[in-house]
């Protein structure tokens, strides 16, 4: 069945139908799609105009295509959430159903560095605490995060501590509260240092979510990156009309 029935471009009826045929179970999660050559007879399209649509659902990372192997459909992320409200990937995972669990890889003290200097406006002498950890659910890591936060805005016992949550750590004097964060967020393939601990294919695309987080003085008192698995997460944004 061809999809040459209304006026819009070819190639946006390709992905609708692209899209139906997937949430309907044609093709199915890590399914490997037909040929160009067959899907574009049965679409009744141009192998051009297919491989503009295919271009266009790979950027929506509803499929991916690997090179000399074929074009496959990527599988639903299976935590969808909104950023414009902090919420924690522990909170996160708990309202997918799935039990959020964590794996300290190090927590290190060290002077600030030039990138420090900028980040917090501090001093070259004042120390930076350095926090790598995987988030996992179920058992199974999907997010893996670099956080840093000058020592003066921690509790002087925080590094003998064995599981603390940072936020909770920071406002624990009650000087400090975090109010709000400004996030950056950039796709990016496979990564040498966070796909492996991730344990992804090497196809399996990642969000990195860079995140710099505020007090009520407009002070950064915790920066961030966050390495979020794109077969796992899509996030998205509300935005209102003003």
């Amino acid at each position: 069945m061809t999809i040459k029935s209304d006026h819009r471009a070819l190639y946006l009826q390709v992905i609708d139908r692209m899209k139906q045929d997937i949430a309907a179970g044609l093709y199915k999660e890590k399914e490997k799609l037909p040929s160009e050559f067959e899907l574009a007879k049965s679409l009744g399209v141009s192998r051009a105009t297919l491989r503009e649509a295919l271009r266009l659902l790979e950027e929506d990372n509803i499929i991916v295509r690997r090179h000399g192997v074929g074009t496959f459909v990527n599988p639903k992320p299976v935590f969808s959430t909104g950023i414009e409200q902090l919420t924690s990937v522990s909170d996160m995972i708990r309202q997918a159903g799935m039990e959020p669990g964590v794996i300290y890889l190090s927590t290190g003290e060290s002077l600030s560095s030039e990138e420090d200097i900028k980040r917090f406006h501090c001093d070259a002498d004042e120390s930076i605490i350095t926090i790598e950890r995987v988030r996992t659910a179920n058992g199974e890591p999907v997010v893996y995060c670099i956080d840093k936060v000058p020592a003066a805005y921690l509790p002087a016992d925080f590094l003998g501590r064995k599981e603390s949550s940072i936020f909770s750590a920071i406002e624990e004097s009650g000087e400090t509260r975090i109010a709000y964060a400004v996030t950056f967020i950039d796709p990016i393939g496979y990564h040498e240092d966070a796909s492996p601990i991730l344990e992804c294919d090497p196809e399996t695309a990642l969000l990195v979510l860079k995140q710099l987080h505020y007090d009520e003085d407009d002070r950064v008192v915790l920066y961030s990156k966050n390495y979020f698995r794109a077969d796992k997460f899509s996030f998205h944004v509300v935005r209102k009309r003003v």
